[in-house]
């Protein structure tokens, strides 16, 4: 059922029908028959996941029959963070988990790109490569707890990589090769790898980019590397150039080998992901084997409803945790889809054409690309056949009730929609979707199971429906295990726990509703402070960008002396549309009017784009630091950005901010 945008009647629910065939349903089913815990309502067992943390994560061990060497005896050593030690002396290993899944009646993969028309490959031809490449890798000196990196675009050889590495112990860290020359250095350098795998250029927006140049530069920049491994993805011929010490993907693949897989213990670290690293080197996140694995079972299947036989995407590079949270769709036995390139070549259909296709049941995507199709007039509904599609998922920023509403007039109306948030550092979401639940505009509809998010005022105290830090009191499996490389935890307890010690804080502004769902406000770090009154930019990106002449926007504000505060808004205009007197004044009437006076901002100023890093996210706070006089290469590194160029506009606004400082 479908209601029109503009009241307080949910826009989906769900029919007795979906209900019964959920997997959360048949997991509280299970948990009567097996435990004799009589949960009858999504609240319910969300309130038992937290309260009661260790019989929760037992529970999905037993669920989702994790296999280990030996059973575990304790769950949770003792309820601290940072510091929870999960399922000590169990060993595991999140590859054997994936291949479970083997099956002769789907593929594994569909994948796609600008270059590569849609192939599928098979559970046989995955199994087989991931086998030869972890022997080749063992023949090359890799062993448990070595670092393998990779400088590889979303395409099913770097699927094989990791899947090889997972298998034997190794640890795992990638980037996307748009990334550029210094940002990769600084990722990987800290974690000293032992071997590269590269591509040799990739496509985006139908042209090519020619990345030995900047491979060899990586490998001058990591002493620790032995041997790179590279594929002809670019040119499809072992062309290596500038590259030294190299060996062809062909190669490594030559000699067939059994898949074996090295049980390790449950916090053995499977991967390392960073975070945005807008200033300063980026944090080197470390996850464990076991957490991962229990944390993307449930968030797939008890979350996202993720059951055997779907076919899953999510719009995501190599660079972005939602890469590896969909390559842990293998878990859930769905068909895991990739593309790669722009999700506007050649048109804004590319990648609803992919979801007809490919039969897509999930349809992952951010909230930057629904504003997009919005402003562009696409019409997937209309226009592609997406009779297969049961759900569609948005993260990487709050979508507004408009983006909400779109989905359901131009995407779907029998379509559940799942607006997510949570982040790199747990590599899973906090707030999340339950198909059991209704869908209200703006609202992400639930807090994930097994993680005690609350709304935190300066004093640690909980609010209900009203605007708090998003703190997680509990800890979760997924949470890192350390930050690479960080003596005595500094980074990693002032990154998390400085504001309430023992207390996770996660950096969002978050408001939980009277009946459990939440609304996410932007980044607290950001957070706009007016005479007092504190501001989520997402309430002000809402009305901005709900104008058909603004393409973009960007807000933030700067203390001045005596008290004063200055808060310029930056639009991005369509085409063809000026910033005339009349469209000021229609946009201030509107913040005025929709949000409230403190809402309205000085100034307005064009600029030709919004600052974003590399995985889409507006750059408030350099923004803001620049503009309060911070040197642009203290306040940002331009390699961490998708657009560098967008930044220098901001030098003369500073001058402006420090002529008002002065007056």
């Amino acid at each position: 059922m479908t209601t029109p945008f503009g009241d307080d009647r949910p826009l989906w629910e769900p029919t007795e029908e979906v209900k019964q065939q959920a997997t959360v349903t048949e997991y509280m089913q299970w948990l009567w028959r097996e435990k004799g815990l009589n949960l009858r309502t999504r609240d319910e067992l969300w309130q038992w996941s937290v309260d009661n943390l260790e019989g929760f994560w037992a529970s999905l061990w037993d669920y989702f029959h994790v296999l280990s060497s030996q059973p575990y005896a304790t769950v949770l050593e003792e309820r601290k963070m940072p510091g929870a030690r999960w399922f000590p002396g169990t060993h595991l290993n999140y590859a054997e988990h994936v291949f479970r899944s083997y099956s002769t009646k789907r593929p594994a993969l569909m994948f796609r790109s600008e270059r590569h028309p849609l192939v599928e490959v098979s559970w046989d031809e995955l199994k087989s490569k991931v086998g030869a490449m972890a022997q080749a890798l063992r023949l090359l000196g890799v062993q448990r707890g070595d670092r393998v990196v990779a400088y590889m675009p979303n395409i099913p050889e770097t699927l094989i990589a990791f899947l090889a590495c997972a298998s034997m112990g190794a640890t795992w860290s990638s980037c996307s090769p748009d990334f550029g020359t210094s940002s990769v250095i600084e990722r990987f350098k800290q974690i000293e790898p032992k071997i590269l795998f590269a591509v040799d250029g990739y496509q985006y927006a139908g042209k090519p980019f020619d990345r030995r140049a900047t491979v060899a530069d990586i490998q001058q920049a990591l002493p620790t590397l032995e041997k790179t491994v590279l594929f002809p993805y670019l040119s499809g011929a072992f062309e290596p150039g500038g590259i030294t010490n190299v060996v062809s993907w062909e190669s490594m693949l030559a000699e067939e080998a059994e898949l074996t897989f090295d049980r390790v213990p449950f916090d053995h670290p499977l991967w390392v992901l960073y975070s945005s690293g807008t200033t300063g080197l980026p944090k080197p996140i470390v996850q464990g084997q076991g957490g991962i694995l229990l944390e993307h079972y449930k968030n797939l299947a008890l979350d996202l409803d993720v059951k055997p036989g779907d076919r899953i995407f999510w719009f995501t590079t190599t660079g972005w945790m939602m890469w590896n949270l969909l390559i842990s769709g293998l878990l859930a036995e769905a068909t895991v889809l990739l593309y790669d390139g722009s999700p506007a070549y050649s048109d804004m259909g590319a990648l609803w054409r992919f979801a007809a296709d490919t039969g897509m049941t999930l349809f992952g995507t951010s909230a930057g690309y629904i504003t997009s199709c919005m402003k562009s007039g696409v019409e997937p509904g209309r226009d592609y056949d997406l009779s297969k599609l049961r759900a569609l998922g948005s993260t990487g920023s709050p979508l507004p009730p408009e983006g909400f509403n779109w989905i359901y007039e131009h995407v779907k109306r029998d379509l559940w929609l799942a607006s997510v948030s949570g982040g790199t550092d747990v590599c899973s979401a906090f707030v999340s979707g339950c198909v059991l639940l209704p869908v209200y505009a703006g609202e992400l509809q639930c807090r994930a199971l097994g993680a005690k998010v609350e709304a935190f005022d300066e004093a640690g105290q909980p609010l209900i429906d009203e605007v708090g830090e998003l703190v997680i009191t509990e800890p979760m499996p997924s949470m890192p295990l350390y930050f690479w490389n960080d003596p005595g935890d500094q980074r990693y307890s002032e990154s998390y726990f400085s504001m309430y010690p023992g207390v996770w804080r996660h950096g969002d502004w978050i408001r939980i509703t009277p009946r459990g769902s939440a609304v996410i406000y932007g980044r607290s770090d950001s957070t706009i402070n007016r005479q007092g009154i504190r501001m989520g930019s997402s309430e002000i990106y809402r009305v901005v960008e709900g104008f058909p002449e603004v393409l973009d926007s960007l807000i933030v504000g700067v203390e001045l002396p005596g008290g004063r505060y200055y808060m310029p808004l930056f639009v991005v205009l369509r085409p063809g549309v000026e910033l005339d007197d009349e469209l000021r004044a229609r946009i201030k009437g509107a913040l005025r009017s929709g949000i409230s006076p403190h809402h309205v901002p000085d100034e307005i100023l064009v600029i030709p784009e919004v600052p974003r890093t590399l995985s889409g996210k507006k750059l408030e706070v350099p923004v803001k630091k620049i503009l309060m006089g911070v040197p642009m290469e203290k306040a940002i590194s331009l390699d961490a950005m998708s657009n560098p160029h967008s930044i220098t506009y901001f030098d003369a606004v500073a001058q402006k901010v420090s002529a008002l400082k002065n007056a």
